[in-house]
Formats: structure tokens, C-alpha cells, sequence
């Protein structure tokens, strides 16, 4: 009996040190060298800013978005597309939920390449809409002038993440002198698919 109690103790410790020994600790990557490969002609982009603050001078309110985006590269290193944008902005006295869409060109920029990361710069030209919470009146629509720039970090092959900082201004009624502006800072990101190339 003793013989066989100490078998069996030395086979349940021959396997646990060996199940010790196959046990590897794998840190999560948070890089990836892709150099231009994401960004070439006819490549596409999809993703946007899941969360953005932005502070308006004019009016004193707090805004908070979130920024699908969807872009073509017609270059390497350029970009055209669409964004939409959906807002809730707080005031004394209220919120207003917000709504729009612009067309964008991105460029990123060479000089300031490594093999995980561009800054790249952006600007876009639209339409915005509002509606006051708790009420039947829609405000009216408004040009949209925006520009940015930002950091895009490659966590894998084709995924970036990114962070911008930017200027935004609307003007609701274009004949009139007055319009809103502001600073945004923004989180988001991008994945890139391949496409066909020329």
C-alpha cells in the first residue's frame, strides 16, 4: 500500500511541475511595424471617435460626441470620406441633442513617419442640426467648418488608435455676421482595410 501511495504522490507531482512548466505569460501587443502598408491608394478606413469633449467659446457649453467615420485613400497618404456626428451638449438651463454630416480630406503626414505611427492632419465641410431637449423647436441648420490634427498609433496590422485635437465652427444662418466656435479633443479609432490597388 505504502508503494503505491508513493507512486501515485510522485506522478501527481511529476504533472503538476510539468503543467508549471508549460504555463507561458503573453503580454498583449500594443504596437505593430506596418510602415505605408495601411495607408496606400485605394485602401479604405472605417472606424471614428467613440468619445469626444469639445468646449464652445461663445455660448459656454459642454459637448459630447461620438464620430463614425468612413474614408477612401485616393493616394497614398490621403484620404477623402464622410463623417457623421452625433453630440449631447449641456448648458446652464438644459441640453441640446445634436446631429450632422461633412465630407473630410486626411493627410498624413511623411515627415513625421515611424514604422507604428503617423500625425496627420484633417479638415471638413458641412452641415449641422440641433434640437433643444424638452422642446417641439428644432433649431436651424448650421454650416459646419472643422480642422484637426492627430496621432495615429498601430496596435496591430491594420487597427490605429487615435487621438486629435481640433477647431470647430458653425454658423446657423450663413448671411448673418454671428456663429459658434470651439476646441475638441477626441479618442477614437480607425481599422483599415485593403483594397484594390492601382
Amino acid at each position: 500500500m505504502k508503494n503505491i501511495c508513493s507512486v501515485l504522490i510522485a506522478v501527481l507531482l511529476g504533472l503538476a511541475l510539468t503543467t508549471k512548466a508549460q504555463i507561458t505569460t503573453t503580454t498583449p501587443q500594443t504596437s505593430a511595424k506596418v510602415g505605408d502598408a495601411p495607408i496606400k491608394a485605394g485602401n479604405w478606413m472605417v472606424g471614428g471617435s467613440i468619445g469626444s469633449t469639445s468646449f464652445n467659446f461663445a455660448t459656454e457649453t459642454f459637448q459630447l460626441n461620438v464620430d463614425p467615420k468612413v474614408g477612401y485613400f485616393i493616394r497614398n497618404n490621403i484620404a477623402i470620406g464622410g463623417q457623421g456626428t452625433i453630440g449631447l451638449s449641456f448648458y446652464e438651463g438644459g441640453s441640446t441633442i445634436s446631429y450632422g454630416i461633412a465630407p473630410f480630406i486626411r493627410y498624413y503626414f511623411r515627415e513625421t513617419a515611424s514604422p507604428t505611427s503617423r500625425w496627420f492632419g484633417e479638415g471638413a465641410l458641412g452641415i449641422n442640426g440641433s434640437h433643444k431637449k424638452n422642446s417641439q423647436e428644432d433649431l436651424p441648420v448650421s454650416l459646419l467648418l472643422g480642422i484637426r490634427g492627430g496621432y495615429a498609433h498601430f496596435v496591430a496590422r491594420n487597427v490605429a488608435i487615435e487621438g486629435t485635437l481640433g477647431y470647430t465652427f458653425t454658423k446657423a444662418d450663413i448671411a448673418s455676421s454671428s456663429g459658434d466656435s470651439g476646441l475638441g479633443v477626441a479618442f477614437g479609432f480607425q481599422i483599415y482595410l485593403p483594397g484594390k490597388s492601382r
